[in-house]
């Protein structure tokens, strides 16, 4: 008796063990910015003509845009980054929520995938990934994170 009690301690512990690290990468994938980030992701993969870079940034909104209604549908908006550089924002509206009162000039962090083009770059995947085979994306704004 003392031997399948101490087997089912053993499996009972594994399972814990599992679980807890499940948790843990599944909240370290999707973690809200922790802010500060300086853009070097994104310049060197601008400089590099690099794309599909899975980047996080922060910055002020330059510009909104009007929404890309073609096909699916893009909130689209022009970030400047602390160093200057800018980049265009392209999140999903299909399958997140609309990021609403978006305003010029107030600071928004972000996480998604860099596209190289010669005006600064493009962020999308901004959002989860319904089909869960791309890394979660973010927009975080005045607090609120839009997935």
């Amino acid at each position: 008796m003392m031997r399948s009690e101490s087997r089912m301690k053993k499996l009972l512990y594994v399972c814990a063990v599992a679980l807890i690290a499940a948790i843990l990468v599944h909240t370290l994938r999707n973690a809200p910015p922790s802010r500060g980030y300086d853009g070097t992701a994104i310049e060197i993969a601008f400089s590099e003509h690099n794309s599909n870079v899975q980047v996080e940034q922060n910055g002020r909104v330059l510009h909104i845009l009007p929404d890309d209604l073609d096909g699916s549908k893009h909130q689209r908006f022009i970030v400047e980054l602390p160093s200057g550089h800018t980049v265009l924002v392209s999140h999903n509206i299909d399958i997140a929520p609309r990021i609403d009162g978006l305003q010029k000039g107030e600071a928004v962090a972000f996480r998604g995938e860099y596209e190289w083009n010669e005006k600064g770059g493009v962020v999308h995947w901004t959002h989860h990934d319904p089909a869960g085979r791309h890394d979660d994306g973010w927009i975080d704004y005045r607090g609120k994170i839009h997935r």
